[in-house]
């Protein structure tokens, strides 16, 4: 609707970050337990630092140069980077491997001593291809719900180890072509300010 209202400015007052396998299924039941929503395809990344997500969408427009003119004629789409920046505070079977590269069966029990683990970083950079899931609430009427169907880690954050601060893994996931011409990513909104007609089933 146009013009001012208050009611539609969003506060994204707290939220979750969850991955899972490429093209996990993005939940669309709005019900009183949202964990229960996402099903046991998806896992919940636990605490975030308090800057919450950088959501960022750029696109590179190459310009189409003439002789007959000083201005460009037209513009042509070069590039798309679409990326969540955002950094964990737990450190646990799940944030590690995500963080580092690799997958939570990489973690190896140390023969029978107790809580010892062995992860070891590749050597190399690793292809872990992962679907990305945000969710935030707004109140108790607003939620909004963000998905990446395919993407991966592209750059972290350096892990500063200090006494009067948490650790903090920090990483920018970069939405992939999901090919097909399906959509690069997907948003679904319980949010009573979009007025749009219901779109009928196939």
């Amino acid at each position: 609707m146009a013009g001012n209202n208050a009611s539609e400015i969003r506060v994204a007052g707290t939220g979750r970050i969850l991955v899972a396998e490429i093209d996990a299924p993005l939940p669309e039941a709005f019900s009183d337990n949202p964990a229960a929503d996402w099903g046991p395809a998806w896992t919940d990344l636990g605490y975030t630092s308090t800057e919450g997500v950088t959501f960022s969408k750029k696109d590179k427009l190459d310009p189409v140069e003439t002789w007959q003119s000083i201005s460009p004629a037209r513009f042509v789409y070069a590039d798309r980077d679409l990326t969540l920046k955002f950094a964990m505070l737990q450190f646990n079977e799940d944030t590690l491997p995500f963080f580092l590269g690799g997958k939570s069966t990489d973690i190896r029990k140390d023969g029978d001593a107790t809580n010892v683990f062995q992860f070891d970083v590749p050597d190399g950079p690793t292809f872990d291809e992962r679907a990305l899931g945000l969710e935030f609430t707004d109140g108790s009427e607003v939620t909004y719900r963000f998905v990446i169907p395919r993407g991966q880690v592209t750059a972290t954050d350096d892990i500063k180890l200090a006494r009067k601060a948490a650790a903090q893994l920090g990483v920018t996931f970069t939405a992939l072509s999901p090919g097909d011409g399906a959509a690069l990513a997907t948003f679904v909104m319980k949010d009573p300010a979009y007025a749009v007609p219901t779109v009928p089933a196939p």
